[in-house]
């Protein structure tokens, strides 16, 4: 009898994640989230399968009404077609709803707002990006975010040490 492998496909309507951006939780408050659909090229869904994908340099705009992932770089694997010439660093449009979109125009503009993707991830076989309605921080607010994360390190060292 075959055995079922424990990796389960990505696109059997499993959610995953195909990549995270760290960054963005470091540099910015995060206030909302919006999930939104992603305008992609056949390459780049295999690429994103194989987890060739780097987020932490993406940023959102807003263009025409419309928004657009600039900076996410997908690199193509070995075994592309030679008849494409695939760009690794193609601004992507995203997908959301006109009134999401209306909205997210008047927050973005009033001052220190921008949009940060969080990830990528697969939903029910669409591959889905995670925004961010984010404030800057100030360059205290990342000490102590870096002071409390190491305080909170200690203190589990200390926890583990002891329950020895």
């Amino acid at each position: 009898m075959a055995t079922k492998s424990s990796k389960a496909s990505p696109t059997k309507g499993v959610d995953s994640r195909i990549a995270d951006n760290k960054k963005a939780f470091f540099n910015y408050a995060i206030e909302e989230r919006f999930e939104a659909g992603m305008v992609l090229e056949g390459w780049e869904v295999k690429a994103l399968r194989e987890g060739k994908v780097q987020l932490t340099d993406g940023y959102v705009v807003i263009r025409t009404g419309e928004l657009y992932l600039i900076g996410c770089q997908i690199n193509a694997l070995h075994t592309a077609s030679t008849h494409i010439s695939p760009d690794a660093v193609r601004t992507k449009k995203l997908l959301l709803h006109r009134d999401e979109i209306r909205r997210l125009i008047g927050k973005v503009e009033q001052k220190g707002y921008t949009l940060v993707p969080l990830n990528l991830h697969w939903k029910n076989g669409k591959v889905k990006c995670d925004l961010a309605l984010a404030k800057g921080k100030a360059e205290h607010d990342k000490r102590d975010t870096i002071k409390d994360r190491e305080g909170k390190r200690e203190v589990d060292r200390a926890m583990k040490s002891r329950n020895r």
